[in-house]
């Protein structure tokens, strides 16, 4: 890429953040309130539906994609499915943030705009596994680009709780899968998350403690169903698709917070589908750690993994997997920091 094609992209990016935060502040000025409750990290009423900001900013960037631009395209069978199921998950959780659907028509509507960018031909064919080599996945492969890609998507909505946290993480993952996706030429991924990254830009400033907006279902949903396509598409940068771990890696607190809590939650027995405050960010929050701090301790973790994926890409592939080891020690030293706060704050599980 030269100078001038990265300057024009980068005032292009620009302009998307600018669209993105005139979005915020009108949903600010006609706010979706959000009421706080037992659960709410927040004390009075506060807007929600600033995602809205990050959604017309990335349609509006792959439309002009679409339209003008050549080096950064895939199949259009594919760039209309994702195009479409993006659109889908956002409208139907922008309506969840107005009117609180039930958790079983939001899952419903994940799982469709899942099969839908699936049925476009994006699934993980393939994987590089350490000591045991290529692994032809076949029908699992489907199976399991499903369930990432609702996994996914439900794991950073469910992690969007603390003021700045998952924007902040997300804009900073963003931008390094933008890079990540440069240095290998995987231009389509390149551009989609470039524009995530103006989006998160231009709503972030107003969702930093004490949040003026919260992202709402319409941004979380739809950022974390867009990362999980853009995993699945990543998965192209080399042979043998292993480069469908840059994505998880580069947002592993999310995931590894949300899987913690969601099989600790399983163990005690809880129902699954009940709001609760016992997400590690929740809890390190209630224990006296302030929110800034807990965003901040997050936004730390999405630069180590960037720069953990920048290492992924120099090393053999049937060592790439191994890079999760290190952000897995990072995750295990968070979660005993939080259970000595826990402790010294009196505070259970539950």
């Amino acid at each position: 890429m030269t100078i001038p094609a990265l300057l024009e992209h980068l005032a292009f990016a620009g302009a998307l953040a600018v669209f993105s935060a005139l979005a915020a502040r009108l949903m600010i000025a006609f706010p979706i309130l959000d009421h706080p409750n037992a659960r709410s990290a927040h004390a009075r009423p506060t807007p929600r539906g600033g995602g809205v900001g990050v959604v017309l900013a990335f349609m509006a960037g792959m439309l002009v994609l679409f339209q003008v631009a050549t080096f950064a395209r895939v199949a259009d069978g594919q760039f209309i499915g994702v195009i479409l199921a993006a659109g889908a998950i956002a409208g139907v959780a922008l309506v969840d943030d107005v009117r609180d659907l039930s958790a079983r028509l939001r899952l419903a509507a994940q799982c469709l705009a899942a099969l839908v960018a699936v049925a476009s031909g994006l699934v993980v064919q393939k994987l590089a596994l350490p000591w045991i080599g290529v692994v032809e996945l076949g029908w699992v492969g489907v199976a399991l680009t499903l369930v990432w890609i609702v996994g996914c998507t439900n794991a950073v909505n469910f992690m969007d709780g603390l003021d700045g946290l998952v924007g902040g993480t997300l804009l900073l993952a963003s931008a390094a899968l933008a890079l990540v996706a440069a240095l290998q030429g995987g231009w389509f991924v390149y551009a989609a998350a470039l524009f995530l990254a103006a989006g998160f830009a231009g709503f972030l400033p107003f969702n930093l403690h004490p949040a003026r907006i919260f992202m709402g279902d319409v941004g979380s949903q739809f950022a974390g169903f867009m990362l999980a396509v853009l995993a699945v598409a990543a998965s192209r940068f080399d042979g043998l698709q292993v480069s469908f771990l840059i994505v998880p890696l580069l947002i592993f607190s999310l995931l590894f917070d949300a899987a913690f809590t969601l099989g600790r939650r399983a163990i005690m027995r809880e129902r699954l589908a009940e709001g609760h405050r016992t997400h590690l960010y929740q809890l390190a929050q209630r224990s006296g750690v302030p929110v800034r701090v807990v965003a901040g301790v997050h936004w730390g973790f999405a630069l180590f993994h960037a720069g953990l994926a920048l290492a992924f890409l120099q090393l053999p592939p049937g060592f790439k997997p191994l890079v999760v080891v290190p952000a897995l020690a990072g995750q295990l030293a968070w979660l005993g920091f939080v259970v000595r706060r826990m402790r010294v704050a009196g505070l259970g599980w539950r």
